[in-house]
């Protein structure tokens, strides 16, 4: 397992899994934003909560980079098919429980089963993400798959 080459295609996958979901915004597919999801978990400055969640996000990214290098020796299959279903499965788990996950910690998003409050919070995720609309899960799913693929082809 070569650590160098993890950084490399981790940091990589990562930022085409960010851009191809920050494209996706304005392209009206989903309201997700991840960087400013994950930078406000630990600042309230809505500004500076982009940049940090972009922190956040790479190192994340890097962390399942490792994961992905340990699954691919695992089973010794290092292709971009195999990569892709990782992905895929990946993908799966952040939208069905990361998405629960975050939204019962996240200290600025309201909670499922509460009501209004005088702070203004960020909406939760719902089931699937499907209240950053319709388009998220499939977004999702998809540069998580890309994300996969491309370390399937890398590592």
């Amino acid at each position: 397992m070569n650590i160098g080459n993890i950084i490399l295609w981790g940091f990589s996958s990562t930022i085409v899994l960010t851009t191809i979901m920050a494209a996706s915004k304005p392209m009206g597919l989903t309201r997700m934003d991840i960087p400013f999801l994950l930078g406000t978990m630990v600042t309230s400055n809505r500004n500076r909560a982009p940049a940090v969640g972009f922190i956040l996000h790479l190192a994340i990214g890097l962390l399942f980079a490792l994961l992905y290098a340990v699954l691919f020796d695992a089973a010794d299959i290092h292709t971009w098919w195999f990569g892709a279903l990782v992905g895929f499965v990946h993908g799966c788990f952040v939208l069905s429980v990361g998405m629960q996950i975050i939204a019962s910690f996240h200290p600025r998003m309201a909670h499922p089963y509460q009501g209004p409050t005088p702070t203004k919070q960020l909406q939760p995720p719902g089931f699937f993400a499907l209240n950053y609309g319709i388009g998220t899960p499939i977004v999702t799913l998809i540069v998580h798959i890309i994300f996969g693929a491309v370390l399937g082809v890398f590592l």
